[in-house]
């Protein structure tokens, strides 16, 4: 294929050639999808319905919830009807609409993880400011730049990615569109724009992870001098999910674009995929329900009406 223009689809990488294998990989990523929705609903419900959750940092894991959900929206749904239907094809506009999904919400999300950080650092740094600092005007500005940085981010990769001559034939090696795949069947002398692009992208990425680690040391400092017992585990534990989210995600991803090409492999290549789209979103409803346990009340509240009529999940409930 001399350019983009003949192409109309390109061709996933399937996870197996064995129908058998191929129906059990759709069981388990349905199982995920719907654990991931499940969690996610959960979290969103119990924050909307429970106004003593209406505080900046179950805000910011409202919106954590959304991207989580729309990021694992992006990537399963079209791996299981290809290993469903046993087809590896997807539409050039569902590959472009896949990347610019990918991309703005793992942009935005990344960007909202950096809040958050700011938000517990304010809260155990400098608790009597908190109010003023982090009022409403405030949370919805910050959660707005972190989402819009993401759609400006996934705008300009999209369009300078697909607008490369594509050389190399249709045949994406993942199981979902995503740059790195992009790039590697467009021409070699035509990918330096988004070369400089990726490196501003991991300039503003470096950025966010030192002012998250910034932000916890001096979290940890702060902790540390507390002379209360019960004060530093109360710390810990608002801080300790969002530490957990964020050391999930990063080894994850960081793993995945920064492996040595020596041990780079489709399988592998689709196995750190898996860690860093599904994995992460699919868990972090259940970090931050384990920790918090207003949460966990919240979501009980809302999950009990569904069960009292049952003997086993009134028994359950009531633990």
């Amino acid at each position: 294929m001399s350019n983009s223009s003949s192409i109309s689809e390109f061709l996933l990488l399937p996870f197996t050639d064995t129908r058998q294998l191929q129906l059990l990989h759709f069981a388990l990523f349905l199982g995920i999808y719907l654990a991931a929705l499940l969690g996610n609903g959960l979290i969103l419900t119990a924050i909307a319905c429970d106004h003593r959750l209406h505080t900046p940092m179950y805000f910011f894991l409202l919106n954590l919830a959304l991207l989580d959900l729309g990021c694992i929206s992006t990537t399963l749904p079209k791996a299981m009807a290809n290993a469903l239907w046993d087809t590896r094809a997807i539409s050039y506009s569902g590959c472009a609409a896949q990347v610019f999904s990918f991309v703005f919400l793992i942009s935005a999300e990344f960007y909202l993880l950096t809040v958050m950080s700011y938000d517990r650092y304010i809260a155990i740094c400098k608790p009597l400011h908190y109010g003023s600092l982090l009022g409403n005007r405030a949370c919805v500005q910050m959660a707005a730049a972190a989402w819009g940085s993401g759609f400006l981010n996934a705008v300009l990769h999209m369009a300078n990615a697909f607008s490369l001559p594509l050389c190399q034939g249709n045949v994406v090696d993942q199981f979902f569109c995503e740059i790195p795949q992009i790039l590697k069947i467009s021409c070699s002398h035509s990918y330096f724009r988004e070369v400089w692009l990726l490196l501003v992208g991991f300039c503003l990425a470096s950025g966010c992870f030192f002012f998250i680690m910034l932000s916890y040391v001096q979290i940890f400092r702060a902790v540390l001098r507390m002379p209360s017992e019960q004060g530093r585990h109360k710390a810990f534990s608002m801080c300790l999910p969002h530490l957990f989210v964020v050391s999930l995600f990063l080894s994850t991803a960081m793993f995945a674009y920064m492996k040595p090409p020596s041990i780079s492999s489709p399988s592998l290549d689709v196995l750190m995929a898996v860690l860093y789209s599904v994995i992460p979103p699919t868990l972090n409803p259940l970090i931050y329900s384990m920790r918090k346990q207003e949460l966990k009340v919240a979501v009980r509240r809302v999950i009990s009406p569904m069960f009292l009529k049952n003997d086993y999940f009134r028994f359950f409930l009531q633990k």
